[in-house]
């Protein structure tokens, strides 16, 4: 087999595993908060809508929302849910996230700012893969505890 050939065989089958792996991901796509089910904490912010999408052999988080003070919040995520740190990028109170697969509907999330632990939680999607909960716990910037719940429903 000559090399172009070998190279052409390689990169199919490695889009084709990239392909498998990223279907498998019940997470993927786009989810529209619903707060009427939600209990968000006082004084946190909401995320509207957040967009799972495939970018190469990672995977890209794009979340739409308001702040506490309700000023429109954007930030993307780049990185595998892999249980490492990536940074984020957009206007928020942390700058890194780490995402971790649990199982093909649950995964567990962490928020740092600066290596600093703020929050963390779980996203769990249903079974029929129609809508999804997160549950985050956490400390505010004055050292109170919160425990927060919000439900998505797939768009």
């Amino acid at each position: 087999m000559n090399k172009t050939r070998v190279i052409s065989v390689a990169l199919m089958l490695w889009f084709t595993a990239a392909a498998v792996s990223f279907a498998g991901n019940m997470q993927m796509g786009t989810w529209k908060l619903n707060e009427a089910k939600s209990k968000i904490p006082a004084g946190m912010g909401k995320n509207n809508t957040v967009i799972y999408s495939a970018q190469g052999s990672k995977t890209k988080v794009t979340v739409e929302g308001v702040d506490k003070d309700g000023k429109p919040t954007h930030s993307v995520w780049v990185g595998k849910f892999d249980g490492k740190v990536y940074p984020v990028k957009g206007n928020l109170a942390y700058n890194q996230v780490m995402y971790k697969m649990v199982n093909d509907r649950m995964n567990d999330i962490t928020a740092l700012k600066d290596g600093k632990v703020l929050w963390s939680g779980e996203i769990t999607v249903a079974k029929d893969g129609k809508s999804r909960s997160v549950t985050v716990n956490g400390t505010d910037a004055k050292g109170k505890k919160f425990h927060g719940k919000a439900f998505y429903d797939k768009a």
